[in-house]
C-alpha cells in the first residue's frame, strides 16, 4: 500500500505501471506461498506425529528446491519482461508500459529472496515462533517505507524509488530468517552441512505444494487477466483498480494471517490423528477470521475518504476507487473467511486437488467470464469486473461447505473411522 500511495505522487502512469506489475508479482508470491504451505503442512504433520528429525529434514528440502525454481523464474522474467507485459496486459499506453517494464525487472531480482523468506517464515509459524516473523516483518516494512520516502520525495527516482527499497527489504528479511532458522535449539531447524537431495521428501512436500501452487498461481493469473481487461478501459480505471487493490489487501490482512494459522494448526492435528481437534479448531479459527475481517474492512470503509485523499489522484479516479473498495470490503465481511480461510482446513487434510479444481473453475467461469460479459460487453468497466469477483466468492463458499460435510477429507487425512 505504501508503494502505491507514494508512487502516486509520480503521476498516474507510474502508479498504473506499478499496480499492473504488482498483480504479476502477486502471481509469483502466490506460487511461492503455496510451496511454503506444502512444506508447512508436511512439517506440521511430522511434529504432530512426534517425528522431529523428519520435520527438520523437510525444511532444507523446501528451501533449496524453492530457491532453484525462483532463480530460473528470475532469469526468465528479466530476459522476457517486455513480452510478458504485452502478453498479460496487451496494448497499454507507452508511459505506463515503460514504468511497468522497469519495475518488473527490479522486482524479479527479489524472487529468490522471497522464496527463502516464505519458506523460513512458514516454518517459524509451524513451531509457534511467530514473534520472530513479526519482528522481522516490521523491520522489513520500515526499510521499505523509509526507502520509498527517500526514493520518491528526496531522490525523485519514480518507479525505481519504490522498487529498490522493496528489493533491499526482501533481501534483509530472507537472510535474517535463514540465519535464525539455523539455531539448533529450535524445535525445527536447518543444518545446511548435512543437506542432500531427498526426492521422496520433495515429492511429499510438492504433493501438497504443487496443487496449491497451481491453484494459487491460476487464481492470481486470473486476476492478471482481469487486470488486463481493465487495462483496456484506460489509465483512470487502471489506477483506480490498483489503489482499490492496495486498500483491499489491508482489509483482509487479518484473514490472510488466519489462513497461515489454519494450515499450521490443522496440519498438526492431522499428524496427531485427532478428528475432534480438527473440527474444533477449524470453526474456532473461522470465527476469529470473521472478527478480524469485520474489524479491518469496517475500519477501511469508515475512513475510506480520508485514506483515498492520501493518494493524490484525480476526482474521477478517486470516485471509482471508492466504489470498488465498497464492493470488495462490504461483501468480504460476509464471504471472504469461508472462501479463502476455510479451504485451508481441507488443504491441511491433504484434500488439495478438490480445492484446486474449484478455484480454477470458479476463476475461469465467474471472474474472467463475468469480467468479459459485464465489464467489456455490457460496459460496466471495472465495476463489472468486481461484481464477477463477488459471484466467484459465493460459488467457492458453497462448494467448500458441501465438501466439508461430505467428509472426504477424513479419508485423505487417514483418520480412523469413529
Amino acid at each position: 500500500m505504501a508503494d502505491t500511495m507514494m508512487i502516486s505522487n509520480a503521476g498516474e502512469a507510474a502508479v498504473s505501471g506499478v499496480s499492473l506489475i504488482d498483480m504479476f508479482n502477486n502471481l509469483v508470491i502466490a506460487v511461492l506461498t503455496a510451496l511454503a504451505t506444502g512444506g508447512a503442512v508436511v512439517s506440521s504433520q511430522f511434529l504432530g506425529a512426534k517425528k522431529r528429525d523428519e520435520a527438520c529434514h523437510s525444511v532444507m528440502q523446501l528451501i533449496v528446491s524453492s530457491l532453484l525454481i525462483t532463480v530460473i523464474a528470475t532469469i526468465l522474467v528479466i530476459t522476457c519482461n517486455r513480452s510478458i507485459i504485452r502478453l498479460f496486459f496487451g496494448s497499454i499506453e507507452q508511459d505506463v508500459f515503460d514504468a511497468a517494464s522497469l519495475y518488473m525487472i527490479i522486482s524479479a531480482f527479489s524472487y529468490p529472496f522471497l522464496a527463502v523468506y516464505n519458506a523460513s517464515a512458514a516454518i517459524f509459524r509451524v513451531i509457534n515462533k511467530t514473534d520472530i516473523t513479526l519482528k522481522v516483518s516490521v523491520i522489513m516494512n520500515i526499510i521499505n517505507v523509509v526507502g520509498n520516502a527517500i526514493g520518491i520525495f528526496v531522490l525523485h527516482a519514480g518507479v525505481v524509488g519504490v522498487a529498490i527499497p522493496s528489493l533491499i527489504s526482501r533481501i534483509f528479511a530472507a537472510v535474517t530468517l535463514y540465519i535464525l532458522l539455523r539455531n539448533p535449539e529450535l524445535e525445527v531447524h536447518i543444518n545446511p552441512g548435512k543437506f542432500h537431495f531427498d526426492f521422496a521428501m520433495i515429492r511429499r512436500i510438492y504433493f501438497i505444494g504443487i496443487p496449491s501452487g497451481i491453484e494459487n498461481g491460476i487464481f492470481q493469473l486470473g486476476r492478471v487477466v482481469v487486470v488486463s481487461i481493465i487495462s483496456g478501459f484506460g489509465t483512470i480505471q487502471i489506477a483506480a483498480n490498483g489503489v482499490a487493490n492496495s486498500l483491499d489487501l489491508m482489509g483482509v490482512i487479518g484473514g490472510q494471517a488466519m489462513n497461515l494459522a489454519m494450515i499450521t494448526v490443522i496440519g498438526r492435528c492431522v499428524g496427531a490423528k485427532d478428528e475432534y481437534q480438527i473440527r474444533h479448531y477449524t470453526w474456532k479459527l473461522i470465527l476469529y477470521t470473521y472478527g478480524f475481517t469485520l474489524f479491518f474492512c469496517g475500519s477501511i470503509l469508515l475512513f475510506l475518504n480520508p485514506m483515498l485523499s492520501l493518494y493524490g489522484l484525480s476526482a474521477e479516479t478517486t470516485d471509482l476507487a471508492c466504489t470498488l473498495v465498497r464492493i470488495h470490503d462490504g461483501f468480504a465481511i460476509l464471504l471472504w473467511p469461508m472462501s479463502f480461510t476455510f479451504p485451508n482446513m481441507l488443504r491441511a487434510c491433504n484434500d488439495v486437488r478438490f480445492t484446486m479444481g474449484i478455484s480454477i473453475f470458479s476463476m475461469c467461469v465467474f471472474r474472467i467470464g463475468l469480467s468479459i460479459i459485464l465489464g467489456q460487453q455490457m460496459g460496466y468497466g471495472a465495476i463489472g469486473v468486481w461484481i464477477g469477483m463477488v459471484v466467484d466468492w459465493i460459488f467457492r463458499v458453497t462448494s467448500f461447505v458441501i465438501r466439508y460435510h461430505q467428509g472426504t477429507w477424513r479419508k485423505l487425512a487417514h483418520l480412523e473411522t469413529t
